[in-house]
């Protein structure tokens, strides 16, 4: 079952910079940097009303953020959707013909995540959003 939103990504070129214009923006709201290495990416986020802010500076130009901001530069990358159960809703979603659009992967912290394909929605990228315990998380 879908939850709510779990968070939404913007590319950024500079990451310092980005964290500090939304920081501002946000009323001095801090950002929690992490590099997610498989991915190619160094990141910072920010709860905002119970939704995750993410800014992604892609530091592998091969990877798929990489890939992305050299085709379409910065701007909103992907709304990811919460979940409580992935591989349910995963089911669900193949059951409705919605299709994956990646194997299941770890994100920032506890997350786990799968793509969906664009195609099943309008040229967006939409992701479903687990959060596991943070003692159990699998490699």
């Amino acid at each position: 079952m879908i939850t709510g939103i779990h968070h939404i990504n913007f590319l950024v070129y500079d990451l310092d910079t980005a964290v500090s214009r939304c920081s501002a923006l946000l009323g001095g709201t801090s950002f929690e940097y992490a590099d997610l290495v498989d991915r190619g990416v160094r990141t910072a986020k920010a709860d905002v009303g119970g939704t995750w802010l993410v800014l992604v500076q892609p530091t592998d130009p091969e990877g798929t953020p990489g890939q992305h901001i050299a085709q379409h530069g910065e701007g909103f990358f992907l709304m990811s959707f919460q979940t409580d159960d992935l591989a349910q809703q995963i089911e669900c979603c193949s059951a409705a013909q919605i299709q994956s659009a990646s194997a299941v992967r770890n994100g920032l912290d506890n997350w786990r995540v799968v793509d969906l394909s664009p195609t099943d929605f309008f040229g967006a990228q939409i992701q479903l959003t687990e959060e596991l315990p943070t003692t159990i998380r699998p490699h």
